[in-house]
This record gives C-alpha cells, structure tokens and sequence, in this order.
C-alpha cells in the first residue's frame, strides 16, 4: 500500500526560499511557546529560552496507517489498564521467582513497595494512565504500522508536539511551502488537539476525587529544560478547568508531602503556605533509576502512592508499562486473557476476534532472552544484525543494537537475562529527508531520517472497570537515520509533524 515515493522528500527548494521557511518556522515556534530551556539557565526563575529542535517539512506518512494507528489506541487504553488492575499477572512477570524485580533492582525496588503497600490495604482503587504507543513504518513485503513501545509515565511532548502541528499549517496557509509540493495543502494536515485531550483526563480524575480546593500535583525533575511542555498542561488546566497545579521534586516533597492519619489525605505543607489538599499526582519524573538516588526518594514515592490522590500513573501502571510486559503479551493465549474474557469484563468489554488480529499485527516478533535456557541468547546471537535488546528502562540511551550484541550477550550473567528482551527491528522507509533544526542555534542540517509516530491516549479506571479512557492526539519525533536512539529531551531527534499522503 501507499505508492508515495520517500524517496522524493522533502521537495526541492530554493536556498532563499528554504532560509524564508526557516525564519518563519523559528519565529512561529517563539511566539507560541514552542520553548525548552537553554543549557544552564536556571529553572527556579527562567530568564531566557530557545525554540525546541523542529523540522522544517512535515513528514509524509500513509493516511491509512496513520488512521490505523488512531483506530488502535482505545484498545491500547483498555489493555494497559486492565494489566495495571492485575496484580497476579504483574507479580508472575515482575516479581515472582523468575521475575524481572528478582534482577532488575529499579523493577524490583518498585514492586517490592508496591507489594508492601498492598497487604496494609489500598485507600485509593481508581489509577489515572496518560498513554502514548510510539510507532514506526515497517517497509516489508508492505509497508505497515509497527509498534516501538507503549508509554505509562511521563509521556512527554503533547502539548509541544500540538504546536509544531499548528507551525506546519502555518508555513502553509503563509507560503504554501512555496508550491513546492502538491501534498503540502491544508486538507493533508491532520488536526491535532493532545493538550486539551490530556487535560481532559487530568481533569476527570480530578473531578473524581471530588474535593472543593485540592490540586493537582506535579511531580517533576529539578533543572527540567522541557518545562514548557508542562507549563501549557497547566495553563490549560486553570484556564479551561479553573484547576490549580503545584510542581515539586521529590527533594521537595520528602519534607512538604504529609499523609493524614484519619483518612490517608496528601497535602503539600511548604513553608509560609497553607496547606494545599492533592486531588492528582501526575508523574513527570520518577520513571528512571536517576530519579531515585537514595532510599529516602524511593520512600517518598511509596508516601505519595500510600496516599488518596489519584496517581497518574500509580506503580502498577508504571510497571505494566515494561518492556518485558511488551514481551510477554506476544505470548499465546495473554492478549486473550485481557480483552476476550466475557466472564471478567462482559460481553461489552471483550473484543472481536479481529481487533486482536491488528493488534498483534502491528508488534515485531519479541522474545525473551531467559527463553529455555539458552535458547533466548542463542536466538539472539544468530540474528543479532536484525535485532534490537531493550532493558526495563524510559528515558532513551538505554538499548543495546545490532553488531554490539554479541559481545553484550558475552557479558551479561546468566541470571540478568530475564530483565531484557529480544526484538525484531523495523525497517523504516529508506531515503526519507528532511531538514532538521538544531534548538535554539539555527544550525540546520539536510538529512536522511527516520520519524516515529506517537498517539496518546488517557485512561481513568479502578475496581475492574474503565471510568473512561479516549484517544486525544499525537505526535512526530524525527531523527537522523544513523543515530540508534529516538529521544528529543536527550538530544537525538526533533519534534516534527504529519502530512497525510495515499
């Protein structure tokens, strides 16, 4: 399917004409707010800021596979969240003997609290998920949509990503990219809304918690650069909602967050302040072993999550968002057990079997490398130049590919193997270009390039059932095809958008 040649993009474009873009591009992306942090500006008192890292075209992706992917992400939303609400099933692949928190100590540290929080009694049933599956073309006998990863905490770039969508149709509706394409017409930018569809879940889980005067609280990382991304969250919040938001670090709030002992209510005591009653707790830190660095953070984690406030994500959520999930669902009979279950969910909440068929079609083959004893390895060894091995980690920088596999596997223990998997790499559409725009420094380079697509999606569930969950937008991330890693917070890619094409 889709006859667009990739190879033909971007189009040409004059030196003048493509400095003209440039210009427009930078300056839409100040006027908006499309902001990060320069390197070393204080965060307590931003003075200053740089536009993100941008591309200057849109990338042409297959209207249908962009649909597809849209299509997909409600069933996404119901399966992660009914893993999150499955403690038998996440204490088998996380904890148990063979688990990966019995090797991976970040894991294992989670889960050990979570489980330790369990048996004194959970005062708050309903979990909050802002979601984000990530996705990649795959050029096979087709060319079809392939999932990366499915994102459960600090699913970054919404907002962001909204406005690099609206610079596009700007450069567009300004200078008709200088007619330097047919496709680049305004009935082939798809609208994107992710900032008020995110709300939109922050604001039901606050409205479940029900409270006159309580906030939302967000639990960030000092020095955070990507601040802007957050702040039009919060906007939005007061400006639409009339919701507050406090941001603290987890420094912070080992001395501010105060647990009452009658009814398990979170406020924020600082000092000079009333106390302020939290309603959320929306995670943008804490899923990285940095965030962590002694004990006393992991013990304000389990404080916050023993708490009333509605978490987003909680801890099980958190950890049903690893890779070795991922893995597991590959397996015959899991993805049955979550959404085919008349008996558990319902007839309304079981699935035809053909919603499972394109499910399971947009996943690469996975394996684990703990498979029959050495099998998993030796499987790994063989096709090591068509695979990628991916621990329990977010964040980016993290995955081992391709020719650094064998001696990788030369050197991980034994016993270490369950906390990674194997998995089949995508192959993107070769010869794509773009042109990349460096933050804040001008410095633009023409290169061939790689663009995963990222759909959100929210999710309000507890006691075994879906509250509710949408699909609420999207994102484009791109980045140079010989760089192995994907993340625009570490430096590796620029956020992007979509031009539909057949």
């Amino acid at each position: 399917m889709s006859g667009f040649d990739f190879t033909q993009w971007p189009p040409h474009i004059t030196e003048r004409d493509r400095e003209t873009l440039q210009f427009r591009a930078a300056s839409y992306a100040l006027a908006h707010g499309l902001l990060y942090l320069p390197v070393g500006a204080p965060a307590a008192v931003p003075t200053s800021a740089i536009h993100a890292p941008i591309s200057l075209f849109p990338t042409p992706f297959p209207r249908e596979r962009f649909q597809q992917a849209q299509r997909l992400q409600p069933l996404y939303n119901t399966l992660y969240s009914r893993i999150a609400m499955d403690d038998q099933f996440l204490d088998r692949v996380m904890g148990a003997e063979q688990g990966v928190g019995q090797v991976d100590e970040f894991t294992g540290h989670l889960w050990r609290g979570w489980r330790d929080i369990r048996r004194k009694g959970l005062v708050q049933p309903l979990h909050l998920g802002l979601f984000r599956s990530d996705y990649l073309l795959h050029q096979g006998t087709d060319l079809s949509l392939k999932q990366v990863e499915f994102n459960t905490i600090s699913s970054s770039f919404g907002t962001l990503s909204q406005k690099v969508s609206e610079m596009h149709r700007s450069l567009e509706v300004s200078t008709q990219f200088f007619n330097t394409s047919p496709h680049l017409r305004t009935g082939n930018f798809p609208h994107n809304h992710t900032t008020s569809g995110l709300v939109e879940g922050l604001a039901a889980a606050h409205s479940a918690y029900n409270v006159d005067r309580s906030k939302i609280l967000f639990v960030v990382q000092a020095g955070e650069r990507n601040i802007f991304d957050q702040l039009w969250l919060e906007y939005e919040l007061l400006e639409k909602h009339s919701i507050y938001v406090v941001r603290r670090t987890f420094d912070e709030l080992a001395e501010q967050a105060k647990i009452s002992t009658n009814g398990s209510t979170l406020t924020i005591e600082s000092p000079g302040e009333p106390a302020v009653e939290i309603s959320t707790i929306y995670y943008r830190a804490g899923y990285t072993p940095d965030d962590y660095p002694t004990e006393a953070h992991y013990e304000t984690r389990f404080t916050l999550e023993r708490s009333r406030a509605i978490k987003c994500p909680t801890i099980p959520l958190q950890l049903a968002g690893g890779k070795k999930v991922q893995q597991v669902l590959t397996e015959p009979g899991i993805l049955e057990h979550f959404l085919c279950d008349e008996a558990k969910y319902g007839a309304q909440g079981a699935f035809p079997a053909q919603a499972l068929a394109e499910l399971r079609e947009s996943w690469m083959g996975m394996w684990a490398l703990d498979l029959d004893g050495d099998t998993g390895v030796e499987q790994a060894r063989k096709r090591a130049l068509n695979l990628v091995i991916k621990p329990q980690r977010e964040g980016g920088g993290n995955n081992i590919y391709k020719e650094a596999i064998p001696d990788f596997l030369d050197s991980l223990p034994p016993r270490e193997r369950s906390a990674w998997i194997a998995m089949e790499l995508i192959s993107p559409p070769a010869g794509l270009k773009n042109y990349l725009i460096r933050a804040g420094s001008g410095a633009t380079v023409e290169a061939e390039v790689v663009s995963e697509l990222g759909i959100f999606g929210w999710s309000l569930f507890g006691n075994g059932k879906i509250v509710d969950e949408k699909e609420v937008g999207w994102l484009v991330r791109t980045k140079g095809k010989e760089s192995n890693e994907g993340g625009v917070a570490t430096g590796f890619s620029v956020l992007d958008s979509l031009v539909l094409v057949e």
